[in-house]
């Protein structure tokens, strides 16, 4: 076993071949759980071992004492502590990896035996490393001792003891900490401790406080990260283990303590001053940190303070001023973010008091919050546009991110400031726009707007000071003239109630179309006004239309933003009248049926194939939103008069236009066949059709059946199987387009069994459709199982060989398959007969699979097929779970004869409750890979 182990290292460290390095990997992580790795673990930490082979030792050794500790005797706990600290002793002064993995190993070890069989563990273990004597010097033994205290709570925390064992470990390790605190105070005190000695001891109060350590018995040290802060040595330990001290939910208890902490921390605005004049980020995001930290864990306790109410609103101040802080988010600065959290955390707390001491308190800060209003609009600012250009896309990113953030945290102020901030905002942009001292900034402006934005989002729409919000916004816009200035989008069902202002919004929404810049904001904005508003528009669609087109011909949008717009016309044109709809389509898609009869007579080439795709995707987008069925389901008695719309009358226009380009696309097709994105994209635009039109797609059932039949037949695609899974989900159950349907389905289901005949396992796609069509067909029209064009047979054996694919959609669908096809013993002959037949195999597939097959997040699934075999097979299920697991080794060699009938007896018991099944199933499958109590299990 050792020279197999130290040849997969070899491999795993040093073999260039990726396949080598994999398999080595994958034998030992078995090696380390195998009763071997007791005794070569030990082999592996010899001195004369390189550092990746002793660092697999001591992985071996934690993975053996947390995963596997009822395995080691009870006499032999000791021999392993005492040759644990030999280790570490001998590796104070070796290999720092292979150092910490020893003293998680040794914590792993103590968190086991405490309290019981190893009290004042941690006691001992500052006793053991404080010993002269050896080959150790002092410095390398404290800082091995150190790295021991700071893993020991680190590893309670991801350890996997048990609930009971949990409580009573945490309670030995916090009375512990009168061992540790002495320790960590000396050294912290010392002059001339090393700075490395200092930083360790900053880590393990970090780790330590983690198990609640109280505030007021770690105050010392606390301080003493306080003066660590002037150290850059020290500085980013330091502040990580005031934030955690203080981060403590228990903290809040010890009012007097934290009392003293908020001069401290006031005490560092000189500093972070400092170093935001030196463009010091680091240091000035730390100290933010640390002043977030205490502010938003104990704001209310801090509050309730009374007669400390002044050095509370000093430190209040501090984080307006690091929210405030210089420069654009996140290129200048990082640290602004960490705030806005603070600033919800003390509204909630201030409006949570009783009404008369929330009066108080709002005295004092209502104007702190108007004042934090200005300061996020100024954060939300962006920069000038050269410098804007030079930001990098992910900068750009993250700089809308924090503006979202932005426009909550504004959303959720007005809660506090209500009619007042919008009359605040009123009078910031009427100074701003009549001001003509200082030429004023679009950014300005922009950012002003964005404000009313952010409270419109929380603003009721029946609030009767937005209609002057809207006349406002709309007079700056207009005013200015900036096509940096969108319409808010967020006021567009307040529109669907005030037409009448949609004439002067509309004019600014589609001048902002032709933008680049404002291609997400302006499409995005168009799309929900035609939305909510689609029965308002009419007046304005033939301008709608005619911008939209334009800006489409000159490709100034995306493709994603095209689409949107596409969707946008589609809900426009749902409201007009049918004459009108055909007229408009005629225009908006003209040029586009023009290009792609030249693209159709073209060779086949990447660059026509994208615009080939583009224009399909329109098509697709269009009709995915024109729906004038809606029209008479909206138009009815609870509709306003003003809504009304007659009932429409003729063809469905979506119809009446694939109609017309049907022939196009089947010539599209036979040039493309070959290309599954292209077909993907034929197939969208009438599966999206079908969705949206439902029976009023009835007219193209039989030629779009007839060409998705020659589709398929040519070259099959998984595409094709889903629109035919849509047509049988939405015709089958009509008579008279049933012939068609039956005709397609026997169709595809023959080109795809000769697939399987072929072998299957190059088209997982098409395998995973062709199991959810057939699902579905069991769903809605069970009578095509009837047929005798139909083998119902063979679609029932690539099922089961269905079940072995990797891949876990196609199985879940196969499953899907099976839970529909079973229940219909009963009623229909070809299927009673396969399953009587060859039921059996289907079941040795699902126990295969149970057994270690297939992953066990499929579990559930099986589970289901079992409980289907049980439910409508139950007699035939008796016999064949006897004869299955008769078999030795069957599913699983980890499985004994009594743990198979157990199973057995378990399952054939549970008829009803499914949710046991799946129960039984996840428990025998564990047993079944060895995985049985051991912590893989713990979450499943």
């Amino acid at each position: 076993m050792l020279s197999y182990t130290l040849c997969a290292l070899h491999q795993l460290y040093y073999d260039p071949n990726i396949e080598n390095k994999n398999l080595a990997q994958k034998w030992l992580m078995q090696a380390q759980v195998s009763p071997q790795a007791w005794q070569f673990c030990w082999v592996l930490l010899r001195p004369e071992k390189v550092p990746e082979i002793q660092y697999f030792g001591a992985s071996a050794l934690h993975t053996k004492i947390s995963r596997y500790w009822g395995d080691i005797p009870t006499e032999q706990y000791n021999t392993l502590k005492t040759q644990l600290f030999s280790q570490i002793a001998r590796f104070a002064s070796g290999s720092k990896i292979v150092l910490t993995r020893l003293c998680v190993a040794l914590a792993s070890l103590a968190l086991n035996m405490m309290p019981e069989a190893w009290p004042g563990a941690v006691s001992e273990m500052v006793h053991m490393f404080q010993e002269e004597g050896g080959e150790v010097d002092g410095r390398a033994r404290c800082l091995a001792l150190l790295e021991l205290l700071t893993v020991l709570p680190e590893e309670f925390q991801t350890s996997r003891l048990p609930q009971y064992r949990k409580g009573q470990v945490r309670g030995a390790l916090g009375r512990e900490w009168t061992a540790v605190y002495p320790l960590l105070q000396q050294l912290l005190r010392q002059p001339d401790s090393p700075p490395l000695v200092k930083a360790r001891v900053l880590k393990c109060l970090s780790s330590w406080v983690l198990l609640d350590v109280p505030l007021n018995e770690s105050e010392g040290l606390v301080e003493a990260c306080f003066t660590a802060l002037s150290d850059p040595e020290l500085f980013d330990t330091a502040v990580e283990a005031i934030v955690n001290t203080i981060s403590q939910p228990d903290s809040q208890r010890y009012v007097d303590t934290l009392l003293k902490l908020v001069p401290q921390v006031l005490q560092l605005q000189e500093q972070l001053r400092d170093a935001i004049r030196n463009g010091d980020m680091e240091t000035s995001h730390g100290i933010c940190r640390i002043a977030v930290s205490l502010g938003e864990n104990h704001s209310r306790a801090l509050l309730e303070q009374v007669e400390h109410w002044q050095s509370f609103l000093a430190l209040v101040n501090m984080i307006m001023f690091c929210t405030g802080i210089p420069g654009h988010y996140p290129v200048n600065e990082t640290t602004s973010s960490l705030t806005l959290t603070f600033w919800y955390t003390l509204q909630d707390d201030i409006m949570s008091f009783e009404a008369e001491k929330q009066a108080v308190y709002l005295q004092v800060y209502r104007p702190v919050y108007f004042q934090l209003v200005d300061v996020l609009l100024h954060k939300a600012q962006f920069p000038t546009d050269e410098e804007y250009a030079s930001w990098s896309s992910d900068e750009k990113e993250q700089f809308r991110i924090y503006r979202v953030d932005i426009s909550d945290t504004l959303m959720y102020v007005y809660e506090m400031l209500g009619a007042e901030l919008l009359s605040n905002l009123y009078d910031k942009l009427g100074r701003l726009l009549t001001n003509t001292e200082q030429t004023t900034t679009w950014q300005h402006t922009e950012a002003l707007l964005y404000g009313f934005q952010s409270i419109a989002e929380t603003i009721d729409v029946n609030y009767s000071d937005l209609a002057d919000t809207v006349m406002f916004t709309i007079g700056v816009c207009s005013h200015i003239s900036a096509p940096t200035i969108t319409f808010p989008r967020a006021l567009a069902e307040w529109l669907a109630d005030h037409p009448v202002m949609l004439s002067s919004v509309l004019p600014l929404v589609l001048q902002a179309l032709g933008n680049p810049d404002l291609s997400v904001s302006s499409v995005s904005t168009l799309k929900k006004i035609c939305r909510e508003c689609k029965y308002d528009l009419p007046p304005y669609a033939s301008n709608i239309v005619a911008v939209s087109q334009e800006v489409l011909i000159k490709q100034i949008h995306k493709t994603s933003q095209c689409m949107w717009l596409m969707q946008a016309l589609g809900f426009l044109l749902s409201a007009l009248p049918v004459e009108e709809i055909l007229r408009n389509l005629h225009s908006l898609i003209t040029p586009y049926i023009q290009q792609l009869e030249k693209l159709a007579e073209e060779t086949p080439n990447p660059s026509n194939k994208l615009a080939i795709i583009h224009i399909l995707g329109l098509l697709s987008n269009l009709f995915t939103t024109l729906d004038i069925t809606k029209q008479e389901e909206e138009s009815g008695e609870n509709a306003p008069p003003i809504k009304s719309v007659p009932p429409q009358t003729g063809p469905n226009p979506v119809v009446v236009v694939l109609q017309q380009v049907f022939a196009l696309i089947q010539t599209v097709l036979s040039k493309w066949l070959n290309d599954s994105q292209v077909v993907e994209a034929v197939c969208a635009i009438f599966e999206k059709s079908v969705k949206t039109l439902l029976h009023d797609f009835a007219p193209m059932v039989s030629q779009l059946s007839e060409m998705l039949g020659q589709m398929y037949s040519t070259i099959p695609q998984a595409s094709a199987l889903d629109l035919t899974r849509q047509m049988v989900h939405i015709f089958a159950s009509q008579t008279n387009d049933f012939p068609p349907i039956k005709a397609l389905f026997e169709l595809v289901t023959s080109v795809t069994l000769t697939i399987f005949q072929q072998g299957p396992r190059d088209h997982p796609d098409i395998v995973d459709s062709f199991m959810q069509l057939q699902a579905q067909a069991l769903k809605r029209k069970p009578d095509l199982f009837l047929s005798e064009s139909l083998d119902v047979k063979a679609v029932f054996h690539c099922g089961v060989l269905s079940l072995k694919f990797p891949e876990a959609p196609t199985v879940k669908s196969t499953c899907l398959f099976f839970t529909e096809l079973i229940p219909h013993c009963a009623d229909i002959p070809p299927v009673a007969q396969v399953v009587q037949e060859d039921g059996k195999l289907l079941l040795l597939a699902v126990l295969e699979a149970i057994g270690g097959q297939s992953s066990r997040s499929l579990m559930d699934q099986f589970a289901e097929v079992l409980f289907c075999l049980n439910k409508h097979c139950f007699a035939l299920l008796t016999v064949w779970l006897k004869e299955a697991l008769r078999s030795p080794g069957f599913p699983s060699s980890r499985v004994s004869l009594e743990q198979k009938d157990t199973f057995s007896q378990q399952v054939l018991r549970e008829r009803l409750n499914k949710r046991r099944v799946k129960d039984i199933v996840k428990e025998f499958t564990l047993v079944c890979r060895g995985l049985h109590g051991t912590e893989y299990a713990a979450d499943y």
